[in-house]
């Protein structure tokens, strides 16, 4: 049987893996009474992926067409999980670009097809949503095409078929369709794969070696080890040896060998050259190791992937709830389980607080570690977490911070909204123009530390309209540093349960973040201020009852809406002195230093 070996990339929500849904159902992967032929986002396997509507974590598939086997890898779209492009990516010989054909090339397509370019993949181009009332195909790939002339290393990188797609039904046309009501069929995507996409150029006759690509892991057979076989076969029961590059790890024996069929591993007897295959029998193995014959125990370089640019304090939760809605709430506890998510989510790096208690956990955005956040929380893990900061380097002996490059597309109503927010941020305007249906992009510079928080803020401001996207793009010196942007917060003065009563003195100052009959504890933020100082409220208090008249006043008290927060707005949110509690049950802010009297102190402490 023929191999081929592709990556889906594109910029975060343009139909990647709606397509790859219409390609594992068009091959008859499943049966016609299987659920998933009724699903979509079929490889949105995990509870995140699926409420945020991205993909999160790179996988793979296999569909057959016409006797030849074609391995999928779909790949995240968003720029803070691009570490699990860097890692995927060796894996595929060709990629589809996936494009949408009203909003085009937007800055995660710039960064995955540099990628794609830098292993020196065949891309096919696929205009997607060409269905939408707004495409613009024609400009969309003109756009695409200058996108190719800015990235290409050599004029073999220029030459690209291009497909026109309609994802969610199924359809695909070599050029572009006057009529889009025909039968759903493929068949043109699976014809440009065979006759652009090239064979993986594996040596049978050679002994067997294979790059880590990623790992999975299953209670009864232990570790799999995931990648493409570049040269030889591996077979059950086969002596290998496990490199860093060239450095010998240990000897092993393969207990069993799997490939893809559709969404599930079937065990085979002996691998093919060039295939996408999990090995078990290597329970330390690690991403960017090379397994290898004795017979030739050369390695691979590792996986490359770009530093973090933002860290975070994780420790365990040290408030008056502590211990009450987690199962897992000491330190070893969240430790351990934070190395073992570093064993597969390499974008992360962790390490213990040289200045205190927790450890720093650092990623590749605030999105990154939010998502990793709330899978702990969901496993039964309680934590606070402080505010994220930026790393800063060193180059050549000057002190830098990550700058990143946000590119905004907004209705012209709310243009003047994003110039005085990102003004504020001391965003440097790079580009700026405005299209016949009254939309304008901007593309602005603007480091990541007086980024965070924007979107929060922005998606309020402007009502949710609007489309943002950011890409990292260097570290550049430090830029000036800008006040607090925030307004105070009202800080709870008692511990008890919040009574409607008092809730309506909190609503006189500014916003309640919590309703009546909630539990809180002193030092716990409850509402946001009018002002910029924060003010402590007891939110605790009832009204003195005298009478029955007076007893039966509160039925009139009329509360606005608390205003929730998911974690990665809580993330957001906080200052230096505050803290994000997080329990399998709920979010709650809180100041670092929980009486007034501690607060006082520690401000002073900062300013002498």
């Amino acid at each position: 049987m023929n191999i081929r070996n592709i990556a889906i990339i594109a910029h975060v929500d343009h139909g990647k893996t709606t397509l790859v849904d219409g390609m594992l159902k068009q091959t008859h992967t499943f049966r016609e009474n299987q659920a998933e032929m009724t699903q979509t986002t079929i490889l949105d396997t995990g509870d995140l992926e699926r409420e945020k509507g991205i993909t999160i974590l790179a996988k793979n598939t296999a569909v057959v067409y016409k006797n030849t086997k074609i391995n999928i890898i779909d790949t995240p779209g968003h720029a803070d999980f691009s570490g699990e492009v860097e890692r995927v990516i060796n894996m595929a010989d060709g990629a589809l670009l996936v494009v949408d054909a009203a909003e085009g090339p937007l800055p995660q397509t710039q960064f995955v097809l540099s990628q794609a370019l830098i292993h020196n993949l065949k891309i096919i181009v696929v205009i997607n949503k060409i269905d939408r009332k707004d495409a613009r195909p024609a400009e969309v790939l003109r756009q695409t095409e200058e996108l190719f002339l800015h990235l290409a290393h050599h004029e073999g990188h220029l030459d690209f078929p291009v497909l026109y797609a309609v994802g969610r039904e199924g359809k695909a046309w070599y050029d572009y369709p006057k009529d889009m009501r025909g039968a759903a069929t493929l068949e043109p995507l699976f014809e440009a794969i065979l006759a652009n996409i090239p064979k993986p150029a594996a040596d049978a006759d050679k002994p067997f070696k294979m790059l880590v690509s990623t790992l999975d892991f299953d209670d009864y057979k232990g570790t799999y080890a995931i990648g493409k076989v570049t040269q030889g076969t591996v077979s059950p029961g086969q002596s290998i040896v496990l490199l860093n590059e060239n450095s010998p790890c240990g000897s092993f024996r393969v207990e069993q060998v799997f490939t893809s069929v559709g969404l599930t591993r079937v065990e085979t007897k002996e691998s093919m050259p060039g295939d996408i295959i999990a090995i078990t029998g290597i329970p330390d193995v690690a991403i960017g190791q090379t397994i290898a014959d004795p017979i030739d125990p050369t390695g691979y370089p590792m996986i490359k992937i770009e530093d973090p640019t933002l860290k975070i304090l994780v420790s365990a939760n040290t408030s008056p709830f502590a211990g009450r809605e987690g199962k897992f709430c000491t330190a070893r506890q969240i430790y351990q389980r934070l190395l073992k998510e570093k064993q597969t989510n390499i974008g992360l790096k962790i390490s213990e607080n040289p200045q205190g208690t927790g450890f720093i956990v650092a990623g590749r955005g605030e999105l990154h570690l939010a998502v990793l956040l709330e899978n702990l929380r969901r496993e039964g893990y309680e934590m606070q977490v402080a505010k994220p900061e930026v790393i800063l380097k060193e180059v050549q002996g000057i002190l830098c911070e990550p700058f990143e490059e946000i590119t905004i597309e907004i209705d012209n109503a709310y243009v003047g909204i994003i110039t005085e927010e990102l003004g504020r941020r001391k965003g440097e305007l790079l580009d700026t123009h405005t299209n016949d249906r009254g939309i304008t992009k901007m593309v602005y510079k603007v480091s990541s530390r007086n980024l965070l928080g924007f979107r929060g803020e922005i998606l309020t401001k402007t009502r949710g309209n609007g489309l943002f996207a950011t890409r990292f793009i260097g570290y550049f010196p430090l830029s000036p540093h800008i006040p607090k942007l925030r307004n105070g917060v009202l800080v709870s003065l008692e511990s008890g349960k919040s009574s409607g009563y008092a809730l309506t003195t909190v609503q006189e100052r500014g916003r309640a973040c919590i309703g009546p009959g909630v539990p809180v504890y002193e030092g716990m933020i409850i509402g946001i201020n009018n002002r910029q100082e924060d003010i402590e409220i007891n939110v605790c208090k009832t009204k003195k009852l005298t009478n029955i008249h007076s007893a039966n006043a509160d039925v009139a008290i009329q509360l606005d809406p608390p205003v929730v927060y998911s974690l990665e707005q809580c993330l957001d949110f906080i200052e230096e002195d505050e803290l994000v509690e997080i329990t399998p049950l709920n979010l709650r802010l809180r100041k670092k230093y929980l009486t007034k009297v501690a607060r006082v102190r520690a401000k002073r402490a900062t300013q002498s």
